[in-house]
């Protein structure tokens, strides 16, 4: 047995080095999650205070164009706050993180093309999930096998 598999072993091997670097998804994770959950909340709320400066008419256009819809602000903002839940709570983290891609890059792309002096919150969000995403890697690798069939099989 190497001294990976025993842990008797490896406390006779001396301390181990305990790296910073193991909470980092941790944290992302975190911040991440109270993001989705704050700004989620708000679209239900509406306790952060709207810009003092007019959205561009593009951007303005759209919001009202989901808004109108009766249905897509409601479910993007649901979406955000179920996510930011999940992700709070550590659970079903994968999950949440697939649900959210679509929306982040809408969030992302929203900024790019239509207002681009709100992209950072945007792009911290891509960023972790990006992270989240590759620390989480093993969760999606059976998502992407290129051929399988139906059951598992």
């Amino acid at each position: 047995m190497n001294s990976e598999t025993n842990p008797a072993q490896g406390a006779a091997d001396g301390p181990k080095t305990k790296s910073f670097a193991r909470h980092l998804p941790a944290i992302a994770r975190v911040l991440m999650g109270l993001m989705f959950f704050v700004f989620g909340l708000n679209g239900f709320l509406n306790f952060i205070p709207q810009p003092k400066t007019p959205m561009p008419e593009g951007a303005a256009s759209f919001a009202g164009a989901l808004m109108k819809t009766g249905y897509m602000f409601p479910l993007v903002m649901g979406t955000q706050l179920l996510v930011g839940i999940l992700l709070l709570l550590n659970r079903f983290v994968p999950l949440a993180l697939a649900l959210i891609a679509p929306i982040i890059v809408g969030i992302v792309t929203f900024h790019i093309f239509l207002a681009p002096s709100g992209i950072v919150p945007g792009a911290i969000a891509l960023v972790l999930e990006l992270y989240l995403a590759w620390s989480y890697r093993s969760a999606f690798r059976p998502m992407l096998v290129m051929r399988t069939k139906p059951g598992g099989e």
